[in-house]
């Protein structure tokens, strides 16, 4: 029995190279010809079960993870970056984009680095206004933040040093005190000599340290969640520097920005992991069946801060749903993006406005239920909520966001709000896209922009609801 998949041969040659394993020396461990490791590696040959096993045996991983896709994100990618106006001309096909994706993912990672690169210049106006460049099709492009969004997603959201480190100091905390917002004050006052106290902070400040005096001030206008995860942030800077550091120095991240702004995201996973400590947040999310207000309530964290730290349960042999987040403001910006379910999700562009992240600003403080379809027939199943952000006090300024949370539909019914939904009435399916310029949705009433590789010709005889609906 074979198991086919063009993801496998890629992945295969990675963990390879990573454990700097030669393809001799790997064809002689499982038992074959370096010729036909070779094929396999480039995708011309199946994988059979018994192969596969050994493979999976041999990297020290599941057969399922060698199997699974890790693609679909960098696919996406690569359709929306050849979707720009500036390859309109090109015959690109996506069977040809998939085939670099899945045959040539380092070098088509360095292709959307090369366009980061591009969107940023001519987002920023530093190529001059020279008229062989397009318009920019998205302002205020930030290229670090890119970066880290892909070391995320390379990594699946998960940190093995970084929760071994927090399990350490949750286990300190939990002697300290019975309570851990008490417990981590004590902590942190025992190890570090530091005083943790509520007080009047400039706007937009959530805490200050004042070295001389070895005081954490922590801004009283913070909601109860958002002040214990930033005491928590200031315990990963101190306790866990040096696996911050060495995360960040192995990565591939660009100089600049970047590099700064991963420690800060890798100190907000430890903080997560320290609020919520993976073994007993896992059964949690499994006794509780993803309920996000119920565990918000158990581990004393906010909605986005739950949702966050179930996609990061990626330990071998004890998984979470593979799930996938999206966080957008009001105006469709995309602020955090990872996907394990294989949705894919914008890089460039703002999502679908068909998608229940979008709607949920029509009902605040409301879960919105989705069974969402996307143009590859693949179907998810996606709650959104729009929440608001701001301090605590009178005429204070407010951030109105919305947070999607998914899966793929064969893990639907893990979700507790699944419940009373028929999956498989398929008049409940909500078709979405990823972009208008890479969507071939031509009948969708809602485009903003054309397909990128279509024309079409206006009937001088009618009028279309939407010009970009009726195309020829």
């Amino acid at each position: 029995m074979e198991k086919s998949g063009p993801q496998i041969g890629g992945k295969i040659r990675r963990l390879r190279r990573q454990k700097h394993v030669s393809q001799a020396d790997l064809a002689s461990a499982l038992g074959i010809s370096a010729s036909y490791l070779n094929l396999l590696e480039h995708n011309r040959r199946n994988i059979t079960v018994p192969l596969l096993f050994k493979l999976a045996g041999h990297f020290g991983i599941e057969p399922g993870e060698l199997v699974e896709s890790d693609e679909g994100q960098l696919v996406g990618d690569l359709m929306e970056l050849f979707g720009d106006d500036i390859f309109a001309d090109t015959d690109l096909t996506n069977h040809e984009i998939r085939d670099l994706a899945f045959s040539n993912p380092s070098a088509s990672r360095a292709i959307l680095r090369l366009f980061d690169k591009f969107q940023e210049t001519r987002s920023s106006g530093a190529a001059g206004n020279s008229n062989d460049l397009p318009e920019p099709s998205t302002t205020g492009y930030h290229m670090a933040t890119e970066a880290i969004s892909d070391f995320i997603q390379e990594n699946a959201n998960h940190f093995p040093t970084l929760e071994a480190s927090a399990e350490r100091v949750r286990h300190d905390v939990d002697h300290a005190s019975d309570s851990f917002e008490m417990g981590l004050k004590a902590y942190l006052a025992n190890v570090f000599g530091l005083d943790c106290k509520m007080a009047s902070l400039p706007a937009g400040i959530a805490q200050k340290l004042d070295e001389a005096t070895n005081k954490l001030y922590i801004s009283d206008i913070l909601s109860p969640e958002s002040a214990l995860f930033s005491m928590a942030h200031r315990a990963a800077l101190l306790t866990a520097e040096h696996e911050i550091e060495a995360i960040v120095d192995q990565s591939n991240l660009p100089e600049g920005d970047a590099p700064i702004l991963a420690k800060n995201v890798l100190a907000s996973y430890f903080a997560a992991a320290l609020v919520m400590p993976y073994t007993p947040f896992l059964a949690a999310c499994r006794d509780y069946r993803y309920d996000v207000e119920r565990l918000s309530r158990r581990f004393n964290a906010s909605f986005e801060q739950v949702c966050h730290r179930m996609t990061t349960l990626q330990r071998q042999g004890a998984q979470g749903i593979p799930l996938h987040l999206v966080r957008t403001d009001i105006a469709g910006n995309i602020s955090k993006r990872f996907s394990l379910s294989g949705i894919h999700i914008p890089r460039h562009s703002g999502a679908c406005p068909r998608w229940n992240i979008y709607s949920a600003f029509l009902q605040p403080e409301k879960i919105n239920i989705q069974i969402s379809q996307m143009p590859d027939s693949e179907t998810y199943f996606c709650i959104a909520k729009s929440i608001a952000k701001g301090g605590y006090r009178h005429n204070a300024p407010r951030r109105h966001l919305s947070i999607g949370l998914g899966c793929h539909i064969s893990h639907a019914k893990e979700m507790i709000y699944s419940e009373g939904v028929d999956l498989k009435n398929l008049s409940q399916v909500v078709p979405i896209g990823v972009g208008c310029r890479i969507c071939p949705r031509l009948e969708c009433g809602q485009r903003a922009h054309p397909p990128a590789d279509h024309r079409f010709q206006i009937d001088s005889a009618t009028k279309p609801e939407n010009l970009y609906a009726k195309m020829t």
